[in-house]
């Protein structure tokens, strides 16, 4: 497949190597508004650069395009992208709205195009390991199902760009930002949400719009309570790691990025062993907790391949983008919540 990317920061390199990683698929342009941003990518990985967006997205060799801008400019180039006929896989957020991502969706069924989010931390084998003991009913009936997100980010970081920290461009903080990776795991394994009760604040950051702390009491679909809590403002030496914890009458297992802390069920099987023999935790660092660059694009890559095969095969990739909805959906739940008092918000 030939990709093309959209957008010239960190995250379109994070692209630009998964692409370049994948067997069978080349990198063949990138787009940004400016040359200066556009043509040093070009230059590192080997592409064309183009800086107008009709004759990048004109290019007949152009399969796939990957959009890696300001989470809350990617409806445009996704309309573009789905009018010229080119499948599209967009960095999370899918967008900051749900109304936004429903218009993606049905310009993308219209024109018979692949929409795909980026949850690349799905792809892991831990958490295919803990999905496959959620869908065997490992853990009876669910109790808890929580996600923790306790990062740092300087002032600095929020400073580096004009667009971070405002609800237009960043759609939200340390939820939208930096937790959604989590929140969608949460869904991924805990199943819908039908209700949300939410506090948020900004308490180490100035100049921002959004929350750099927030907390959220969950009901799901299965009975089972939860907490969500995400901040950008608890600094460690070297970084928490992201946790999902889900329990039930038979079982608890605790994941920490990509290991796990706990691996418990009342009736053992075999394969516990090979769980614990290659995904339980040892120094536990937090991926990205302090330093979005230290993220590796093997998750990006896993994402990238298992949308390649799904247009091959004519299906729906594991992140749709209906699937990449979720997330958003239940954090604008939380900021409707924490706007209007901590008042319950049900989700349809």
């Amino acid at each position: 497949m030939k990709f093309g990317i959209i957008g010239a920061g960190m995250i379109a390199k994070f692209h630009a190597r998964a692409i370049q990683a994948m067997t069978g698929s080349e990198l063949v342009s990138v787009y940004a508004r400016r040359a200066d941003a556009a043509e040093p990518i070009a230059a590192e990985f080997g592409c064309r650069a183009y800086t107008d967006l009709d004759a990048f997205l004109a290019d007949p060799k152009l399969e796939i395009v990957t959009i890696a801008t300001p989470s809350g400019a990617h409806l445009e180039p996704a309309l573009a992208a789905a009018a010229a006929g080119k499948h599209i896989i967009v960095e999370k957020p899918i967008e900051v709205t749900p109304e936004r991502i429903d218009q993606m969706i049905d310009a993308c069924r219209k024109a018979g195009v692949t929409l795909s989010g980026i949850f690349n931390r799905r792809f892991h084998p831990a958490v295919a390991a803990m999905k496959k003991a959620v869908d065997q009913g490992r853990f009876g009936r669910l109790s808890l199902c929580d996600a923790y997100v306790k990062w740092f980010r300087t002032q600095e970081y929020y400073d580096s760009g004009a667009w971070r920290g405002t609800w237009a461009l960043d759609g939200g903080g340390a939820l939208m930002n930096q937790s959604i990776h989590l929140i969608d795991q949460l869904l991924y394994l805990g199943g819908p949400v039908t209700s949300v009760c939410a506090s948020t604040a900004c308490l180490a950051h100035n100049n921002i719009e959004v929350e750099d702390t927030a907390v959220a009491i969950l009901e799901f679909a299965s009975g089972a309570r939860g907490v969500i809590q995400g901040s950008t403002a608890c600094w460690s030496s070297t970084g928490h790691p992201a946790e999902v914890h889900l329990c039930g009458d038979r079982g608890s297992v605790f994941l920490a990025d990509e290991a796990f802390r706990v691996w418990d069920f009342s009736e053992p099987q075999p394969e516990d062993e090979e769980v614990r023999a290659t995904l339980m935790q040892g120094a536990a660092r937090g991926l990205g907790a302090n330093d979005p660059s230290a993220i590796n694009f093997t998750g990006h890559l896993r994402n990238f391949e298992d949308v390649v095969r799904a247009i091959e095969a004519g299906r729906a990739p594991s992140v749709s983008g209906e699937e990449a909805r979720r997330a958003v959906a239940l954090i604008c739940a939380i900021y409707e919540s924490a706007r209007n008092g901590s008042v319950r918000v049900d989700l349809a």
